[in-house]
């Protein structure tokens, strides 16, 4: 069993990986920059090393400096949290190199699986279904409108590498389809350094499905059911909830074999998330394979009652599954609400500063990630992201009254935030039934 882990990241999921690490008896070592001195990780941890400036290129993105900071405080491994590094295959195969044990995939799968075009040739290979779209790179205007001829409009953009909704346009016609690559690819070149763009179907009107999968290093590999995280701005998820309220329990054994199938033929090892974008008619497409944890996982854990961290933990330390699909159940339901530090009635702009006041609800069925306390500054360098409420109760309506019941406790004194905002979501009538899709944010606000 690993004996000693080094939180590769900051805030909330610091602290999370940190107590699942207490409860299993392993030493903890956090990093922090010079702006996250006073931050809750390096408090709760064994130890804490500070790593750079505020800037992530020099701290939290400097592999050079992560890394010596593993090798001093002698820990065997590493857990990267999500975000950062966690997605990064040079680090992981550096890791590696230095005989450290990286707490997720290995290099050569993240680098198959974080490339779009590699891992939707890998999908389409392995019988998944695939949005139609390119089947190769595409680094010119002329050859993207050949191919957004032959997939049919509207067609989306995006960049080949990369993520977190940058790089991508959507061209409704082929008048709009020049200027929109133009755009896109001058985006994906400034963000990751590459300017190989893929074409895709553009989807109407979809939910946004992921499935949680746990494989071990013996080929065992489970799915843990879905989450919907279809209520997003901009390509972000703000509500999730579990499981998914449209999926009727055939298709949910349907999509769940083939979230399995996918993570096999990736050759998936430790926890990843397998996105489907589903459409009303009941077909859904492969969308993309996270690599790491995410952010929503608890509601996952609330409705299995599985500790995703230490099954993380477990299975980089080389242990089995201790159980098969058919030993996975299912109870109630469970909602995610992300409070970030920002003003939505100025577009969503950050809002950093110091927190001056701070109750946050308790009680049966409710939980709370975050990194927060009273007199803390939120530094204005990282995420806007503060803490995470879900909670749990034996059905979709209960669990809303819930987390409204916990929303209308939160009180965060000296900074903005999206309370307000994700309780109008949660109050919406069209979110109570059940009808929403990734559009749905864009619609409430017209």
């Amino acid at each position: 069993m690993i004996r000693k882990i080094l939180i590769a990241n900051r805030g909330e999921i610091a602290v999370r990986i940190i107590r699942a690490c207490r409860e299993m008896g392993i030493e903890t070592v956090a990093v922090y920059s010079e702006a996250d001195r006073e931050a809750l990780h390096t408090k709760l941890a064994d130890e804490a090393i500070c790593i750079g400036p505020a800037a992530l290129s020099e701290s939290y993105l400097s592999m050079e400096k992560i890394l010596s900071a593993a090798v001093v405080s002698g820990a065997d491994a590493i857990h990267p949290g999500f975000g950062l590094l966690s997605e990064n295959s040079k680090f992981a195969r550096r890791c590696k190199a230095c005989r450290i044990i990286f707490i997720g995939p290995d290099a050569e799968t993240i680098e198959q699986l974080g490339n779009k075009q590699m891992a939707r040739n890998t999908m389409k290979a392995a019988g998944v279904p695939v949005i139609p779209g390119s089947d190769r790179a595409v680094y010119d205007v002329e050859t993207g409108q050949k191919e957004a001829e032959k997939i049919g409009y509207p067609v989306m953009i995006k960049a080949a590498l990369g993520g977190g909704g940058k790089g991508m346009r959507l061209a409704n016609s082929a008048a709009e389809f020049a200027s929109c690559f133009q755009l896109a690819q001058s985006e994906a070149r400034t963000a990751f350094g590459d300017d190989a763009m893929y074409l895709e179907h553009f989807i109407e009107h979809p939910r946004h499905i992921e499935f949680q999968i746990l494989a071990d290093g013996y080929g065992n590999v489970v799915h843990l059911g879905e989450r919907d995280c279809s209520i997003q701005r901009n390509h972000q998820k703000m509500i999730e909830e579990a499981p998914s309220y449209i999926l009727s329990e055939e298709k949910r054994r349907e999509m769940g074999e083939i979230a399995v199938r996918a993570a096999r033929a990736a050759g998936y090892v430790n926890a990843g998330t397998i996105e489907f974008l589903l459409e009303k008619s009941g077909a859904f497409y492969f969308m993309e394979m996270n690599t790491r944890i995410q952010v929503e996982h608890p509601i996952t854990e609330w409705i299995t009652g599985i500790d995703l961290i230490k099954e993380q933990i477990c299975i980089a330390s080389g242990e089995s599954l201790p159980y098969q699909q058919k030993d996975i159940t299912f109870s109630g339901h469970a909602i995610e609400i992300r409070i970030n530090a920002e003003k939505p009635e100025e577009g969503f702009r950050p809002c950093p500063g110091t927190i001056t006041g701070l109750h946050l609800p308790g009680g049966k069925g409710v939980r709370i990630d975050s990194a927060i306390y009273s007199g803390y500054r939120i530094p204005p360098f990282y995420d806007s992201m503060i803490a995470k409420i879900s909670v749990w109760e034996k059905d979709r309506e209960h669990a809303i009254q819930k987390a409204q019941s916990a929303l209308g406790e939160v009180i965060i004194e000296g900074v903005d935030t999206n309370v307000d905002y994700q309780y109008q979501i949660l109050t919406n009538p069209e979110f109570l039934a059940g009808n929403v899709d990734i559009e749905f944010i864009e619609k409430m606000q017209e």
